[in-house]
């Protein structure tokens, strides 16, 4: 095993998969006043697409929001998972502005790992068993029993017989609920678009700028051990995924349509489910996390740093080009009505 891939063990386990995201599914959309949508005179208004229907073949995406400051400009790119299966995203625009530009930002997130080869390696022993309960205790012990019955219903239709889920931490468990029903509806978390954008970057030899929080792990192994035995109160995180395949599927897919078309009018106007919040709940009140003074305050910190890799972007670099998850765009906390409190003019596609 070498080094890349153990490290990287390391991170897809300690990396809870709340924090791993970094394309988290969008809070409560509300439109920041200061961002609006721009809609040309006598332009009508965006066809929405049959939400039963997934799109396929090449789709344009969304536009892009520019964000300048004098005569430096940085184009924010917004991210979206999941997206219908069988389409195929056309990257020429961004390839253009991408190629032209001197850097381009990851989008805020989460990385934990050591930087300590030996230390992964002897951590490896220590991930089995990671994903299930501290006790030995079974999803049918630990959840209420209406919750059970409509966990029993949903993992018979997505899952099938799959006894070893029966005995995971609701959260790891509704990540499977999660990975196997946007497969069966015809959906997939999407991080290609950002591998795709990530490699245009580097076949353009333009600098890649990683605006992550890093959690350095001095003692992988005792850290995962205490992992295991801590509390995580995530029953609200699962009864939230839950609720997306009970009432929420058509929505996904209207969502994922409506961003592989471009169209940012309906993608504003859709209601999401709160599966985030409860999920981030989950695992920043838990007892590893208060135990721990490296996770304490993430989301704020997650923020900071990504706002001032712009900062410093927008101040050195003629062009930038920057990604975004829809949610810390669109969101009720977003990114983008920040950068216009401190003084950036920024435009939303047209």
């Amino acid at each position: 095993m070498n080094k890349r891939t153990a490290c990287a063990l390391v991170l897809t386990c300690l990396t809870l998969p709340v924090l791993a995201q970094t394309q988290p599914e969008p809070a409560p959309a509300a439109p920041p006043a200061a961002v609006p949508v721009q809609q040309a005179a006598g332009e009508a208004a965006p066809e929405t697409v049959a939400a039963q229907i997934l799109v396929s073949g090449k789709r344009p995406g969304p536009g892009l929001w520019k964000v300048s400051k004098g005569e430096h400009v940085m184009w924010v790119f917004g991210l979206y998972s999941p997206l219908p299966h069988k389409m195929e995203w056309d990257a020429g625009r961004v390839e253009r502005l991408v190629a032209q530009s001197q850097e381009v930002l990851t989008p805020p997130g989460v990385s934990v790992g050591t930087d300590s080869f030996f230390g992964t390696l002897a951590a490896l022993p220590s991930m089995i068993g990671m994903k299930k309960n501290p006790d030995g205790a079974t999803l049918h012990e630990m959840l209420p029993a209406d919750v059970y019955v409509r966990w029993q219903a949903l993992k018979s239709k997505y899952i099938g017989n799959d006894d070893d889920v029966e005995r995971y931490r609701p959260l790891f468990a509704a990540d499977e609920l999660m990975e196997a029903g946007l497969k069966k509806t015809g959906l997939a978390k999407s991080y290609e678009v950002r591998k795709q954008i990530e490699k245009i970057a580097k076949k353009n030899d333009v600098k890649l700028t990683n605006a992550s929080v890093h959690i350095a792990i001095d003692n992988p192994r005792r850290a995962l051990k205490e992992f295991k035995q801590s509390q995580i109160e995530d029953t609200a995180c699962f009864v939230k995924t839950l609720e997306r395949f009970e009432s929420d599927i058509d929505a996904m897919r209207a969502r994922g349509n409506a961003w592989a078309n471009g169209n940012i009018a309906e993608i504003r106007n859709l209601d999401y489910a709160e599966r985030e919040d409860a999920c981030n709940s989950a695992v920043f009140n838990g007892s590893f996390a208060r135990n721990n003074p490296q996770m304490q305050d993430l989301p704020e910190r997650r923020r900071a740093a990504w706002l001032k890799a712009v900062d410093s972007a927008l101040e050195k670099n003629k062009a930038t080009f920057a990604m975004l998850a829809m949610s810390d765009i669109l969101g009720p906390k977003s990114y983008l009505s920040l950068l216009q409190e401190k003084g950036y003019t920024v435009e939303s596609p047209k």
